[in-house]
């Protein structure tokens, strides 16, 4: 078993001292074998920490940090022999040279250099230092120079040779070293001596318990009560106890006052901060490695929050060109989430429906800009093609729609939405492109009633051309037939004899000549009325009705009339001439818009639809919800000048009858009431 003792004062005087007690544990324990191990202050730690030794002898402050550090036992206190006393406490003395006048008190020690035995040795430093401290003097700061020995009588002789002004030993150092004849106890001046009446040794500072025997964590308890009894029943002038120069040993004492001086000198266990100088000496190792770590990290660090800005400068680069971007395009762009909530705006959207970004930004959409029809009945957010795109992930253009600006009022848009997909193809929204296509409808408008005051004034030039072509070749079988009328009339009135009747005769066949002419004439007219036969192309029927629901829409909206069209799929192509067939639904589609114009009606819609019809046809019906036709009407409503309109000329049926015969095909009034007027024409497919 190996016992380490603190060699406070050289290796050979502490195997001198302390061999003998091992040997005394030797024999009073058989089966084991005990050895001295002289342990400096620096390594004390070490070797416990290395299990190297089993028990361990070191003075109180030592023993203290070892008790909460490393869980070390104390077995039993040592009984110091002075003389022929027995004393189990010992303090620390502060000494100068008996010539040195100048110092007398501890405050003289300031400015002075100043030798101790070790940082952490009770008597030969720490007690001291909390004297010091107590009457005003901090050896760290006030001492000209502080510097420890490493042993006790190497503090004794330093300051004896003038080495150093002043030192510090445990008690007995002195009386020792006087009765081994080193030194001469009137050599030197004890500092701030205490009463010797209850301790007989010279000291300055306080009592403390003696040095304690212990045993450190990883050995056995029985032994250790083992060696604890045998150190108790050791005689006080046992050869050992006299070699060591001590009288045997105790129960183990309280240690509590060594506790609170450490407190006081704020030192380990109880140090609430580490200085510098403590990490280098302690953790030199683990310090270095942790610089270069911490330096390494800083590196990484630095790095990394380089790499962060060219990141945060790259993004804000792009969100910048982005925005740029979003800001430059003239139509209106904004993004939604799944749930229809703005997220994004550009400045062309803001400008167009007066909303600000953070007004927009976060609500949803469809309450604010796309909350009615185009005919303002409500718009169910679920049939939103927005919402719709975020749902089914399909892109939509909506060719005409209304949205609503901030004050209210509507406005005509054309726009696309498209889905948003993350990077795993989720849908995470959509993005919507909207124009104001108010300009492009005015403009359409405006074409449209040009075209329609260029073709009225056609209408009138053709009818005044007709007319005075009619009223031309007219004009002389009249004038003919007038003037043979006033001659039979002067035949009569002379009387008729053969000579004047014959005369008659002749002016009466000369009057059916001419209202035969004039016959002729009428049917040239209807002949040239009827013009040649239409040539004719195989037509697409449903891309003519949308062609036409095109151009009588805007008519349509500014009265209130919805059209809907049911166009059937898979339909032949008919064999007409597409612009006749054209102006055939046109005709029948204004009537039925002019039989809504009364805005009393509960429904005005205008359904234009197709159909195959029979075998080699295709039936094309314009069905409205006016107020119908008279039953009367009915059998002459496809006659010229019949017309149910205060304004109407009564030629559109007629014209459009006359195109259908001449594409040999039929039309009809198929149904008419209070609820609407059906009209149905067909039309033979090419090949039929």
């Amino acid at each position: 078993m190996r016992i380490g003792v603190l060699s406070h004062r050289g290796t050979d005087l502490t195997l001198a001292h302390w061999q003998p007690t091992a040997d005394y544990l030797t024999t009073a324990m058989e089966g084991y074998r005990f050895e001295i191990v002289p342990l400096p202050f620096s390594r004390i730690t070490e070797f416990v920490e290395m299990e190297f030794v089993d028990f361990i002898l070191v003075n109180p402050g030592i023993y203290v940090g070892l008790e909460v550090r490393h869980g070390i036992s104390r077995l039993a206190t040592l009984n110091n022999r002075v003389g022929a006393l027995s004393l189990n406490q010992f303090g620390s003395v502060i000494f100068t040279r008996q010539e040195r006048g100048d110092i007398n008190d501890l405050t003289d020690l300031a400015g002075q250099a100043f030798l101790a035995v070790d940082e952490t040795s009770l008597g030969g430093f720490e007690m001291a230092w909390d004297e010091l401290l107590r009457q005003g003097v901090d050896p760290y700061h006030d001492f000209a120079r502080l510097d420890f020995a490493g042993d006790h009588d190497s503090v004794v002789m330093a300051v004896l040779l003038g080495q150093a002004d002043a030192g510090t030993v445990r008690t007995n150092i002195l009386e020792r070293m006087a009765a081994e004849g080193l030194i001469d106890l009137d050599q030197f001046k004890v500092l701030n001596p205490q009463p010797t009446n209850r301790f007989p040794l010279v000291h300055s500072t306080g009592l403390y318990p003696e040095w304690p025997f212990s045993k450190v964590s990883h050995t056995a308890n029985e032994l250790a009560q083992k060696v604890a009894v045998a150190l108790l029943k050791m005689p006080p002038d046992h050869p050992a106890a006299l070699a060591g120069s001590f009288a045997g040993w105790t129960v183990p004492l309280d240690y509590q006052p060594v506790h609170e001086l450490f407190q006081r000198l704020n030192l380990p266990p109880y140090a609430q901060d580490f200085t510098l100088r403590d990490v280098v000496q302690r953790y030199l190792v683990w310090v270095v490695t942790g610089l270069v770590l911490l330096l390494l990290f800083a590196f990484l660090l630095y790095r990394i929050w380089g790499l962060n800005r060219q990141l945060l400068r790259a993004k804000m680069s792009l969100e910048a060109q982005h925005l740029l971007i979003l800001n430059s395009v003239a139509d209106g762009i904004y993004g939604v989430d799944r749930e229809g909530n703005s997220t994004f705006v550009n400045r062309a959207m803001a400008e167009m429906t007066g909303w600000r970004a953070e007004e927009v930004v976060g609500r949803n959409q469809h309450e604010l800009l796309h909350h009615t029809r185009i005919d303002g009945s409500h718009f169910p957010a679920q049939e939103c093609p927005v919402y719709r795109s975020c749902q089914d992930g399909k892109a939509r253009h909506i060719p005409e729609d209304r949205f609503w600006r901030k004050d209210g009022s509507p406005f005509p848009v054309e726009y696309a939405c498209s889905p948003l997909r993350d990077d795993n193809g989720g849908i995470v929204g959509g993005v919507v492109v909207f124009r104001d296509i108010s300009e492009r409808q005015h403009s359409e408008e405006a074409s449209r009633r040009h075209q329609l005051e260029l073709a009225h004034r056609d209408r009138l030039n053709t009818l005044g051309e007709m007319a005075a072509g009619i009223a031309h070749e007219i004009n002389q079988p009249l004038t003919a037939i007038a003037s043979n009328a006033q001659a039979c009339i002067r035949l009569l009135d002379a009387g008729l004899d053969a000579d004047r009747a014959g005369r008659l005769s002749d002016a009466l066949a000369h009057i059916a000549l001419q209202a035969q002419r004039g016959g002729d004439i009428i049917r040239q007219v209807r002949q040239f009325v009827k013009k040649d036969a239409p040539v004719k192309t195989a037509v697409d029927i449903n891309e003519l009705v949308q062609k036409v629901v095109a151009l009588i829409r805007p008519e349509a909206q500014r009265v209130g009339v919805q059209i809907h069209t049911q166009l059937a799929s898979g339909l032949p192509h008919v064999w007409a001439q597409d612009i006749q067939i054209q102006q055939v639904i046109i005709n029948l589609a204004t009537n039925g818009i002019d039989a809504m114009a009364d805005p009393g009606l509960p429904e005005r819609c205008l359904t234009i639809a197709t159909a195959a019809g029979a075998p080699g046809q295709v039936d094309v019906e314009v069905r409205d919800t006016g107020t119908g036709v008279d039953e009367a009407m009915r059998t002459e409503i496809f006659k010229q000048f019949v017309t149910t309109k205060s304004r109407g000329m009564g030629l559109g049926l007629s014209i459009s009858k006359g195109i259908l015969d001449a594409h040999e095909g039929r039309i009809a009034l198929e149904a008419t009431g209070p609820t609407g007027t059906l009209f149905r024409f067909s039309l033979a497919a090419p090949g039929t």
